[in-house]
């Protein structure tokens, strides 16, 4: 291929990987709004997120049969892989998350749950000896002085179950951190579609599984509310930011991914004035635009 040719596909590919992390982001960061929004009903954690799942995994079993792409077979390792990064990384991380939020507030759970992206960095450099260069260093702390600033009005250090709910929390962002390092080179041998259909049906099993264990039947009565905001969670919150998300890590790896994705807190943010009436402070807005440089910084530079 003529060089000029293999630049403008490569560029093509960043932006389109740029997009697709974005698209995650946002995606997963509205599943804060749809839970707020369901939790004025009587339902628990676990009822909620088996709803969730219940709804989504047909799409993923539908992308196993149908929407494979053509790759390699799958090895042992290839499914042990699977079985783990799904578990670890949708299934744990979330419950982990849900369960969190019982005893801390929501605006603390963002703040601890988007560390991630510093424990992507630091996965990555210690175990695949990437290297942290100037600029990730400099958007880092772009990016986490911006978010400290967006949540600090949110911020309470009382409460009953702080530090229980807030070691929660930590736990499920290190458990997402973990999976984002995994999935990237899992992804790299056996394809973004194929990859994310098999470990997301794989947390949907486990959220059911876990459903069925610990609840009667008698809990799916639920109102009709409930039913809407879970179905759209499962749509908007899992399915199509999970496959955006596999694709984002196949283009720009995931390193960039996760630095973009610190976008989710300034979204919920948004969302939240949008969609909850909540209102938007000078601080938030002021903490909303260093996130953005930050993640500018990442998403533009060149890669060596």
């Amino acid at each position: 291929m003529p060089p000029f040719l293999a630049k403008f596909f490569s560029s093509r590919q960043q932006a389109l990987g740029v997009l697709f992390a974005l698209v995650s982001a946002i995606g997963f960061s509205a599943k804060a709004i749809f839970v707020k929004l369901a939790y004025v009903e009587p339902v628990d954690a676990v009822t909620l997120l088996a709803l969730r799942m219940a709804f989504s995994v047909p799409f993923f079993i539908v992308a196993m049969f149908y929407g494979q792409e053509k790759a390699v077979a799958m090895q042992r390792r290839d499914w042990l892989a699977v079985l783990v990064l799904g578990f670890i990384g949708y299934y744990l991380a979330s419950f982990l998350d849900f369960l969190g939020l019982q005893y801390i507030s929501a605006g603390l759970e963002r703040l601890i749950l988007f560390l991630y992206p510093t424990m992507v960095v630091l996965i990555s450099a210690l175990l695949f000896r990437e290297r942290i260069g100037r600029t990730v260093m400099v958007a880092l702390l772009l990016s986490y002085a911006g978010i400290v600033l967006v949540f600090v009005h949110d911020f309470s250090m009382s409460g009953d179950g702080l530090f229980l709910g807030g070691g929660l929390v930590f736990a499920s962002a290190f458990a997402y951190a973990v999976y984002l390092v995994g999935a990237g080179h899992t992804i790299a041998r056996i394809g973004a579609m194929r990859f994310t259909a098999y470990a997301m049906t794989v947390a949907c099993l486990a959220c059911i599984a876990q459903f069925l264990l610990t609840h009667p039947l008698d809990a799916l009565r639920q109102s009709g509310r409930v039913y809407v905001l879970t179905a759209n969670m499962a749509l908007f919150s899992t399915v199509l930011p999970a496959f955006a998300l596999a694709a984002a890590m196949k283009r720009i790896g995931s390193m960039q991914t996760s630095m973009i994705g610190a976008l989710g807190p300034v979204a919920t943010i948004y969302l939240a004035y949008v969609f909850l009436g909540e209102q938007l402070s000078l601080i938030q807005f002021l903490g909303s635009v260093l996130v953005l440089v930050g993640v500018m910084m990442i998403s533009l530079r060149k890669k060596k």
